[in-house]
């Protein structure tokens, strides 16, 4: 494992990308980092996950005034991490959406998590001090909601619990794509301190019937086409059962959380320790799961004191 906490060593910047999937349609990606996805309608635009300061967030109000004027009208945050959501107030007076679950989680944890994820991955968090506070949303919903920007569809759906409880995709009917928020990730190991592992599988079969003809994931390159949708959600499937395949047998057997991070990295490495952030996954992804794997279903909540005593307790 790296000898840094975290990803506190990562400071290389990365590319940016801003790629059409589909009509009036685009992916800002960034080599791994954090995603966000962009919708143009007739009257508006809506912007998925609004990265996590706002002056990051300028990045993609940059990207999108090159390729219409319309106003952003709605921000999805399509879960509650700190890194998605935080950088919502460079966005003016947009409407911000959100699922009840996610809002829910930001009141029970959004504060430790904000602390925990900044200090986990500051480059991430430039200009932290331009956040005014937690993102708060200002239309939420149990499981599904239409937005229209002028004649376009925008679905918003919350289709099962994965790397949060309160997960939602958003799926423009018109062009059969779909944003996936962190549900898939691609050559980006899953982050899954949060996370739903006996759910989220299925989740993503769910996700697999829409046959969708392009796909923003989490993390990593855009999918434009349905061969690479479908290899997308196969690989963070193939990521997901692994490891938990892996922790679930080490609680079986009556092994320490030590023991099941050491058995968990033996046959996770070979295969994925390509992925981005994946030494950052890591411990984390194997802590949740013994945790499921012990029955635990609500996650544990994250503060910057538990990450690094966990850190160090695995490395150790």
């Amino acid at each position: 494992m790296n000898a840094e906490f975290a990803s506190t060593g990562d400071l290389a910047e990365k590319t940016i990308t801003f790629d059409a999937i589909g009509p009036d349609l685009f992916a800002f990606t960034a080599e791994g980092d954090p995603n966000s996805g962009v919708i143009v309608g007739d009257d508006g635009v809506m912007v998925i996950d609004a990265q996590a300061t706002p002056v990051m967030a300028r990045q993609v109000i940059e990207r999108v005034a090159k390729v219409t004027d319309k106003p952003i009208k709605y921000v999805l945050l399509t879960h509650y991490h700190a890194v998605r959501v935080l950088g919502a107030s460079a966005y003016g007076g947009a409407q911000i959406l959100a699922s009840a679950a996610t809002r829910d989680l930001i009141a029970e944890r959004g504060k430790q998590d904000m602390d925990s994820e900044i200090g986990r991955f500051p480059r991430l968090f430039r200009a932290v001090e331009s956040i005014p506070g937690l993102t708060w949303p200002t239309i939420t919903f149990p499981d599904q909601i239409s937005v229209w920007l002028g004649k376009r569809e925008v679905r918003i759906m919350h289709i099962g619990r994965g790397h949060t409880a309160g997960d939602v995709i958003a799926f423009v009917p018109d062009a059969n794509v779909v944003f996936s928020g962190d549900l898939v990730e691609y050559h980006s190991a899953c982050y899954c301190g949060d996370a739903h592992f006996t759910d989220w599988p299925a989740t993503l079969d769910r996700l697999a019937e829409f046959s969708a003809q392009a796909l923003v994931p989490g993390r990593g390159a855009a999918l434009k086409s349905a061969g690479q949708v479908a290899e997308g959600i196969a690989l963070t499937e193939d990521f997901l059962t692994t490891l938990y395949g892996s922790v679930a047998d080490s609680v079986a057997k009556g092994h320490s959380l030590k023991e099941a991070f050491d058995a968990a990295r033996a046959v996770m490495d070979p295969r994925f320790s390509s992925f981005a952030i994946y030494e950052h996954c890591m411990p984390f992804n194997v802590a949740r799961a013994y945790d499921e794997a012990n029955g635990i279903d609500h996650p544990q909540i994250w503060t910057a004191e538990r990450d690094r005593a966990m850190w160090a307790s695995l490395r150790s």
